[in-house]
């Protein structure tokens, strides 16, 4: 029997990069997955390509899921976005809606679903955080701030749903190779003022001892284990998969 066979998994950012590969991977096990994406179309292909379910949704509307009743034995909260600027020419309403999407949405996601979870008494809730969790960079405020909140929100719930069967840990990556990351070069570039050409290896991998981007693959193998039946005394836990970049 699969791993994750009968268990429903809802994706957030489930339509590319990282959330893509974990959808991919519970589905090879066994799981319905749920595709949550803004970009309707692409979680409608993806769903369909895994005979899974599309849910085309702004988390930034959060409004509309103060009031949501989510069904799901797994949730990912893995949707994020990213800006790079000093502190004193961030733009505030970036900072509020990297914050809205990355720590309140993931929130009222977890507040959504429990209900279900405690109910059945098994639940898993995967956040998708950063070595930024865990560490800071420069020119990342709103993203590091959100991140360390992430943190603390899923040791909370740990410790909420561990009388019913509900676990909760982060998962850590390093940089990894996605539109997302991709995107960050140019602001990169700009911000160290160095070439395009030189972000990678002076910003972006500098610290990591192992020289290379980490690959949505990999994320999402941690995920599907995380997610099964052998991970039920693993929860508030930070799982790091940053090439050593925080052994420094």
């Amino acid at each position: 029997m699969s791993t994750l066979s009968g268990r429903r998994a809802v994706i957030t950012g489930g339509g590319a990069g990282i959330g893509a590969a974990i959808a991919r991977s519970f589905a090879a096990e066994g799981a319905e997955v749920v595709i949550a994406d803004r970009d309707g179309d692409a979680a409608e292909a993806l769903a369909a390509e895994l005979g899974g379910e599309a849910w085309q949704v702004d988390l930034t509307d959060v409004a509309a899921l103060e009031s949501l009743e989510l069904r799901a034995d797994i949730l990912v909260n893995n949707a994020g976005i990213q800006r790079v600027a000093p502190i004193h020419e961030y733009e505030p309403e970036m900072w509020r809606r990297i914050h809205t999407l990355m720590l309140e949405a993931p929130f009222l996601l977890i507040r959504a679903a429990l209900p279900g979870m405690y109910e059945r008494g098994f639940g898993r809730i995967l956040n998708l955080s950063s070595v930024h969790g865990l560490r800071a960079s420069a020119f990342k405020s709103a993203y590091v701030a959100a991140k360390h909140g992430l943190e603390g929100l899923s040791k909370v719930t740990a410790l909420e749903g561990a009388p019913h069967g509900v676990t909760s840990n982060c998962i850590n990556p390093g940089y990894v190779k996605t539109a997302l990351v991709e995107q960050q070069i140019a602001d990169q570039a700009k911000t160290h003022g160095i070439p395009e050409s030189e972000v990678l290896e002076k910003v972006m991998l500098t610290e990591a001892a192992i020289k290379r981007l980490v690959e949505p693959e990999e994320v999402a193998s941690l995920a599907t284990w995380l997610a099964g039946p052998h991970a039920g005394m693993v929860t508030g836990t930070s799982y790091v998969m940053d090439g050593g970049w925080s052994a420094r």
